[in-house]
């Protein structure tokens, strides 16, 4: 895995699938593509010669595909804390609830456009333990992933999770490759604060329904 090397951006519209439109893309000068950058929450699937972005500490990113059919894509998420960890079933019902909607979004947009549920692989990244006083989280988050992927019996090819730092994260669903730049956590203090308010957001929201799978 490779450093990321810096870059030129300017906005480009629109992606090849519906309902990623409010997803930001650029088109990159020194890569030669688009890339579409994803936040905290989102993912994105393309069939497209792109790649997809994002910076993650001690929330997770899958990153999978169908070599096959050339169909891939990325999500960014962190299980949500509802009250004391441990403190009773329903907090990691919570939390499982709403990291298997994470992944099987992911996964149900890469069926419905023609992905095989047999043929996909995945790459997981991130979890890193940068949010202070809540050590936990980057490997709770990493322990659910893993445990779904065992589960639903999918193929993990690669994994760069847990440590102490950010990760920039740059994913080539055609040929599946991924591109990770480990920062020093002074580097990008952003990342931080963006985390605590995804995870602030996620502890007031319900937790969504379930997902059926193509």
């Amino acid at each position: 895995m490779e450093p990321c090397p810096p870059k030129r951006l300017a906005m480009t519209p629109g992606g090849d699938l519906p309902g990623f439109e409010h997803i930001r893309r650029f088109w990159d000068e020194q890569w030669g593509a688009t890339i579409a950058k994803i936040l905290p929450g989102e993912y994105y699937v393309t069939t497209q010669d792109e790649y997809i972005a994002t910076v993650l500490g001690s929330c997770v990113s899958a990153c999978v595909r169908d070599p096959v059919f050339g169909i891939g894509g990325m999500n960014h998420f962190m299980l949500p804390l509802k009250g004391e960890e441990g403190s009773n079933a329903e907090v990691f019902s919570a939390a499982d609830r709403y990291g298997n909607f994470a992944m099987e979004h992911l996964i149900n947009t890469i069926l419905k456009h023609g992905g095989r549920r047999e043929g996909l692989e995945v790459k997981i990244f991130g979890g890193g333990k940068i949010l202070v006083n809540m050590t936990d989280i980057g490997e709770r988050n990493i322990a659910f992933v893993r445990e779904y992927i065992k589960t639903e019996n999918l193929l993990l090819l690669a994994e760069d999770v847990g440590d102490v730092f950010p990760r920039k994260v740059i994913y080539h669903p055609l040929s599946g490759k991924v591109k990770v730049k480990k920062l020093n956590s002074l580097q990008d203090d952003n990342v931080v604060e963006r985390e605590r308010h995804y995870l602030e957001d996620l502890n007031r929201k319900p937790v969504e329904g379930e997902v059926d799978l193509f």
